[in-house]
């Protein structure tokens, strides 16, 4: 993405904030950190209007403080040298500015921040997997039951179009007694990679709840399955790493290693670049798309993967498949079912284990302004130039 085509005169009018609630297709169960996610979900919305005009997006870290200096700023003055936002203003406005960037050029986001590698006038269908596989079997005592409730969960993934599943594993971490909570992960997993099938692909997340050890053991029992990623197995680690690396080589299965989401190490994209992790999962939303622009093209660089994190906001599910556009090695939207009221995303499909992206302006998300402007009212804030 560049400043071309952004006119000197254009500047912020109006900054409005507010949140939208929803909820998810079904209740989310426990993880191996933490218990039951739920079905409730809410997301933090800025509206912008530069030059008479609107753009949307999520917003985080915005108060009405914040937002009083950037009123009457010149759109021009927000972005760098390089053509990008400037790293002060992304994580509260780089949303509802991509949006209305794409919005007043007539282009969605995607077209505007593609790289070499994507075909141009094409539409953009991005490979998706469905996260929606939590602990909700912890109060089936019986490990055959417990296996079929999680099946019957994939299938309703299945029937919407998922093809490809992210599992969470740990149980034995914190809600179930070690090996029996372990062994029912393998067994879950051997039932979801039963209505995946030959083709769909399994990815595992202990949230950190293995260690080593038990990392190879469940990796070991599930060596016959098409398991293509294990993500968070254990707090990040190179010596650890490059242990399970070595161990995954003479055995000659082909995992791939996935970190990066919530309080990553450091360390982590260096340990990457020298062959200890696979894929990056940084958060869609913070440190978020900009950035991820960024990150995305060191990872290409050196061959390693991005997927980024964005369980939970309803938003960053569908802004990340714009960033496929931009990063050459993107491999998956994490997609998380969830309807949030005045937020209208049905220009999106998901078909086959892929989400068609669409080629709308701006990000392709249509918010009912009038459901808006009265949430504004009632709990939020609103702040124009005088």
């Amino acid at each position: 993405m560049n400043i071309t085509g952004i006119q000197s005169d254009w500047k912020v009018e109006k900054i409005e904030f507010t949140k939208l609630t929803g909820e998810r297709a079904r209740s989310a169960g426990a993880n191996g950190r933490i218990g039951i996610h739920g079905k409730s979900c809410a997301v933090d919305i800025a509206r912008i209007t530069i030059d008479g005009q609107t753009g949307y997006g999520s917003s985080i870290h915005m108060t009405p403080e914040w937002a009083e200096v950037i009123i009457g700023q010149r759109l021009l003055d927000l972005f760098d040298d390089r053509g990008r936002l400037s790293e002060a203003y992304r994580l509260q406005l780089e949303y509802p500015i991509l949006d209305w960037l794409g919005h007043r050029q007539g282009k969605p986001v995607y077209d505007l921040v593609s790289g070499a590698h994507m075909e141009k006038g094409v539409p953009l269908v991005v490979p998706c997997y469905d996260t929606s596989l939590y602990f909700d079997d912890l109060h089936v005592p019986d490990e055959k039951a417990a296996v079929a409730l999680m099946q019957e969960e994939a299938m309703q993934g299945y029937a919407k179009g998922q093809r490809h599943f992210k599992i969470k594993v740990g149980r034995g971490g914190r809600h179930m007694p070690l090996w029996e909570g372990t062994k029912r992960d393998i067994a879950v997993v051997r039932g979801i990679s039963e209505v995946a099938g030959p083709t769909g692909k399994i990815m595992i997340d202990a949230n950190n709840a293995y260690n080593l050890n038990l990392t190879k053991e469940v990796l070991a029992a599930l060596a016959d399955v098409n398991l293509y990623w294990l993500e968070e197995a254990f707090h990040e680690d190179e010596a650890l790493y490059e242990d399970l690396k070595e161990w995954l080589r003479q055995r000659g299965q082909n995992v791939l290693i996935a970190d990066g989401e919530g309080l990553a190490s450091p360390h982590l994209i260096e340990w990457a670049t020298r062959g200890r992790v696979d894929v990056l999962q940084y958060d869609i939303i913070w440190p978020g798309f900009t950035h991820w622009m960024e990150l995305g093209e060191k990872l290409d660089a050196h061959g390693l993967r991005s997927a980024p994190h964005c369980y939970g906001n309803a938003y960053g599910i569908y802004v990340s498949g714009h960033l496929s556009a931009a990063v050459r090695n993107f491999e998956f939207v994490e997609y998380d079912e969830i309807t949030i009221e005045g937020m209208d995303v049905s220009g999106y499909r998901i078909d086959n284990g892929e989400i068609h992206i669409p080629e709308t302006p701006g990000f392709g998300i249509m918010f009912d302004d009038e459901l808006v402007t009265n949430l504004i009212k009632r709990s939020g804030w609103s702040l124009k130039s005088r």
